[in-house]
C-alpha cells in the first residue's frame, strides 16, 4: 500500500467565534461590497452615458472600475457565505482559482494605475503632444 496523500480542501481561519460577530462581519462585508458595487457601477454608468467623458483618461477610470468590481468579485462573496453559514472550508480549486483571478486582477490594476500616470505626465509636461 502507498503512502501518499492530497490535498482538497484548505481550511480557513474564523473571523470570529461566537455566531453573533460572524453575523456582525457578514453584515459589514454586505455594506462594503454593496458600497464598492455601488460606487463602481456609478463611474461604469456615467462613463459610459455621458459623450463628454470618452477621453482618454476617462476610459483609464473606466478600465479601473471595472478591475476593482472583479477583484473584490473574487473574494468577499466566498467571505460573506463562510460568515454567514459558519463554514471555514474552501476547495483546492476553489482557492486556486481565487488566488489566479486576484493576482491577475491586481496586478492588472497596477499597470493600468501606471499606464493612467504616464497619461497624466504626458498631458501635464508634453501638452502639444497630448491630443484628447
Amino acid at each position: 500500500m502507498p503512502n501518499s496523500s492530497s490535498i482538497s480542501e484548505f481550511l480557513l481561519l474564523a473571523l470570529a467565534d461566537t455566531r453573533q460577530l460572524q453575523l456582525l462581519h457578514f453584515w459589514l462585508l454586505l455594506g462594503i461590497y454593496l458600497a464598492a458595487l455601488l460606487g463602481n457601477g456609478l463611474i461604469s454608468t456615467a462613463v459610459a452615458c455621458d459623450h463628454r467623458l470618452h477621453t482618454p483618461m476617462y476610459f483609464f477610470l473606466l478600465n479601473l472600475a471595472l478591475l476593482d468590481l472583479g477583484c473584490i468579485s473574487t473574494t468577499l462573496p466566498k467571505a460573506m457565505a463562510n460568515a454567514l453559514w459558519g463554514t471555514r472550508d474552501i476547495s483546492y480549486a476553489g482557492c486556486a482559482t481565487q488566488v489566479f483571478f486576484f493576482l491577475f486582477l491586481f496586478s492588472t490594476e497596477y499597470y493600468l494605475l501606471t499606464i493612467m500616470s504616464y497619461d497624466r505626465y504626458v498631458a501635464i509636461c508634453k501638452p502639444l503632444h497630448y491630443g484628447t
